[in-house]
């Protein structure tokens, strides 16, 4: 990772203090962002996902993605509040993980990297929780934006 002076990042100043980045005189675009995550886990565990305990693992997991897009500028302190019109989180079950890809869309004047960001980790995160019980070793790993998209509106 490249170290810079405070001045370069987006969301700190001059000075070193952090502020929200100023959008308003940006105009509005069609934005999409794509990320992915993965679950790694025992065999076994992959097979039994939709038996668990706690209920389908992938339908719940597939849920928590899309309520905490929507809820990324409440967990992310300099995150702008967006108009979603879409979100879509889908689980793939492997031999030994879960893939995980969140998308998400907006028009506005700021993109939605965080919010398929944050879609594909809390998805992740749930897959985790529902299996924590049957595997311990399970690992969250990979998690990364794959696309990012901006067209006119």
């Amino acid at each position: 990772m490249s170290e810079g002076p405070p001045s370069s990042l987006s969301h700190v100043d001059e000075s070193g203090a952090v502020k929200m980045v100023d959008v308003g005189a940006k105009p509005l675009s069609r934005r999409r962002a794509v990320a992915r995550a993965t679950v790694r886990m025992a065999p076994a565990t992959s097979a039994r996902l939709h038996e668990l305990p706690k209920g389908d693992a992938l339908t719940t997991a597939q849920l928590a993605g899309i309520m905490a897009a929507k809820r990324t500028s409440d967990l992310i302190p300099l995150c702008h509040p967006l108009p979603l019109s879409v979100v879509d989180v889908s689980l793939e079950v492997a031999e030994t993980s879960v893939e995980i890809v969140a998308a998400a869309e907006t028009t506005a004047q700021t993109g939605v990297e965080m919010e398929a960001l944050v879609a594909a980790s809390v998805a992740a995160l749930t897959v985790y929780d529902m299996a924590k019980a049957i595997d311990k070793e399970m690992t969250i790993t990979d998690v990364e934006l794959v696309e990012k998209t901006k067209a006119p509106a």
